[in-house]
């Protein structure tokens, strides 16, 4: 039963924060996010929250700091929306599984090109 509502609240947070970067956050260190996944711990005080941003190692190490400066006003706008006596704490992480792969599908081209010399 546990599992159900923390994959409820994992998918509602996902939900509000993709809303939230894109409507709401005026920082210009922030490039183009795209919030992959949500986990959230069995007692809702942390949210590992997965990004996939387009671009540069540098552009993802200046949105990943612009992010973390902007978590406190993410969680107090996550309490408005959702409807949580305690707002889990955001903890950004990016999503390598997107770029491994297109590195695979990359990797699977050059195989195929390689038989059919």
């Amino acid at each position: 039963m546990a599992k159900i509502r923390t994959g409820r609240v994992s998918e509602q947070i996902k939900k509000e924060l993709s809303q939230l970067i894109q409507t709401e956050m005026k920082d210009p260190r922030i490039g183009f996010i795209t919030v992959t996944g949500v986990d959230v711990t069995n007692d809702l005080s942390q949210a590992k929250v997965y990004l996939s941003v387009l671009g540069d190692d540098e552009q993802k190490a200046a949105t990943l700091k612009g992010l973390e400066k902007a978590s406190g006003f993410l969680r107090s706008e996550l309490g408005k929306r959702v409807r949580l006596r305690h707002v889990p704490e955001l903890i950004f992480k990016f999503d390598e599984s997107i770029a491994y792969g297109s590195r695979i599908e990359k990797l699977l081209g050059e195989i195929g090109e390689r038989e059919e010399d």
